[in-house]
């Protein structure tokens, strides 16, 4: 099969993107499966990032002042309750940061239902899970609905306490940037 644009053969992500851009009920199907793909990947780190957070909670103390060294003393474990973003931001405004972050994971929802490419949709389904695990815990978490604290467990240094969550949406974001830079043309051959 050639490229219907420039005579080359497609490597897998244009093959998709070529296919996904025609009208029709096969694009229909390709973006249906990329939505699709977008849910599990969400889905599946929303469930990572829970489970840990129930482990954390049941196996370390928020009363330890220290992180369990895990590498040296870049990274540890270390319980902590936080009402606000990174590094603490915002602890005063906990229900708007739910309101952010509940109308966040529904423009992800409606993104990952327009993804342009399989590895757009992994991109936003990593984006959209950390999210969401993390808006659960504002949800569900004490002090209370819509209020709640984001459980952290993982030291980095001195620097900020924080949980999977944030290593998931980090990678999603990451992701992004490099498909970004991509661009919607780039092949293997660098044709």
């Amino acid at each position: 099969m050639t490229d219907p644009l420039d005579g080359s053969a497609p490597s897998p992500g244009k093959a998709d993107a070529v296919e996904a851009s025609s009208a029709g009920p096969a694009a229909a199907r390709v973006r249906l499966r990329w939505f699709l793909l977008a849910c599990a990947v969400a889905a599946g780190a929303v469930l990572i990032d829970q489970g840990s957070k129930a482990l954390a909670l049941a196996q370390l103390s928020s009363a330890r002042m220290t992180a369990i060294p895990l590498l040296g003393d870049w990274l540890g474990l270390q319980l902590a309750f936080n009402p606000g973003t990174v590094m603490s931001l915002g602890s005063d405004s906990a229900w708007l940061l739910t309101v952010i972050a509940t109308a966040a994971s529904i423009a992800l929802l409606i993104a990952a239902a327009r993804a342009p490419s399989a590895g757009w949709a992994v991109a936003i389904g990593l984006v959209w899970g950390g999210a969401v695990g993390n808006l659960l815990d504002r949800l569900f978490a004490p002090p209370g609905f819509g209020r709640g604290h984001v459980t952290d467990f993982l030291a980095y240094g001195n620097l900020f306490i924080g949980n999977l969550a944030d290593v998931i949406l980090g990678f999603g974001v990451a992701l992004g940037v490099l498909l970004y830079l991509r661009g919607p043309n780039h092949t293997r051959n660098g044709q």
